[in-house]
């Protein structure tokens, strides 16, 4: 294919996207990790299950960078998940150096590539990657509003017992607890669900929203969620790629949008073939604006003490 879509780390999030990539045909898929084997191995198993899922998508696995070159959009998962007894200052301090070696990398061997942060903690990896890669602010997304809008979608629709595809969401903020669902502005087919649902009731599903995380990894006690995240990221690479000019929540570099400036904060924007395209800026209500706020603030403590580390 003429379209080639790195994915660098291929653990469940990572191989999923790629699964995910391939199975829709968007590109040609190099999958990079640096476990000798595992990429390759995933690889050649998603390669044999192309005959039966009918396309023809070429799926690389390699250690090395090499064949990533050329790439139209790269997307970083690779870091360590916090582990029982790990500090948030170890995981931030681990995670920062690994994903700037990555993103050095790929902005070296794919320098007009559209980078996609997954890596936790997404809001601060997103500030890596973009003072390793030097990408302009629109060349470099954080995914999490996507995958905290599907799950916002997916509480309603099991509640309202109607169809996801008739719901769309709106969250703001960082990708945390300090997140901002906002219900008017989120609809079933045009209607907005401070109209379908009790106040009491939209206040359990936006809490259930803010913890779609935790309440997975307390369910599966030895990992995290990876289809949604996976979806989520792989969405925002089609519309990247296509041109779609999606309108999706995602993590962007504000320069006094919503009155932020200098952080990677989730907001509405379209994303084409150049990136972020737009950033869309909604009126909020006074107390939507401080939630914001408060959010904001808790992404500027991440990155401020990720910037005091050596």
């Amino acid at each position: 294919m003429d379209k080639k879509i790195t994915v660098v780390g291929a653990g469940n999030v990572g191989a999923t996207a790629a699964q995910r990539i391939a199975e829709k045909a968007m590109a040609d898929v190099i999958l990079i990790d640096i476990v000798e084997g595992t990429p390759q191995g995933k690889a050649l198993d998603l390669a044999q299950a192309a005959p039966i899922e009918k396309h023809d998508v070429q799926l690389i696995g390699t250690n090395s960078y090499e064949p990533s070159a050329g790439s139209d959009i790269v997307i970083i998962t690779a870091g360590i998940p916090r582990k029982p007894g790990m500090s948030r200052d170890d995981l931030l301090a681990t995670n920062k150096r690994i994903v700037k070696d990555v993103t050095e990398q790929v902005a070296r061997f794919s320098p007009d590539a559209v980078l996609i942060i997954v890596s936790n903690p997404l809001d601060a990896m997103c500030h890596v990657a973009f003072e390793a890669s030097s990408f302009p602010k629109n060349r470099v997304i954080g995914m999490a509003g996507v995958l905290d809008a599907a799950r916002f979608r997916a509480f309603i629709a099991m509640e309202l017992k109607v169809s996801v595809e008739n719901i769309h969401a709106c969250v703001l903020g960082g990708h945390g607890d300090a997140m901002v669902p906002l219900p008017r502005y989120t609809t079933v087919a045009g209607i907005p669900i401070t109209e379908l649902l009790p106040p009491e009731l939209i206040d359990e599903l936006v809490a259930r929203t803010r913890d779609g995380g935790a309440e997975i990894v307390s369910l599966l006690k030895t990992g995290s969620a990876y289809y949604a995240p996976a979806s989520a990221a792989v969405e925002m690479a089609e519309s990247i790629l296509k041109d779609r000019k999606k309108i999706l929540p995602c993590a962007a570099y504000l320069e006094g949008e919503y009155g932020i400036q200098g952080l990677f904060v989730g907001v509405p924007v379209k994303l084409g073939a150049g990136g972020i395209e737009q950033i869309i800026e909604i009126k909020l209500k006074p107390e939507e604006r401080t939630a914001l706020g408060k959010s904001a603030a808790a992404v500027r403590e991440l990155v401020e003490a990720m910037q005091k580390m050596a």
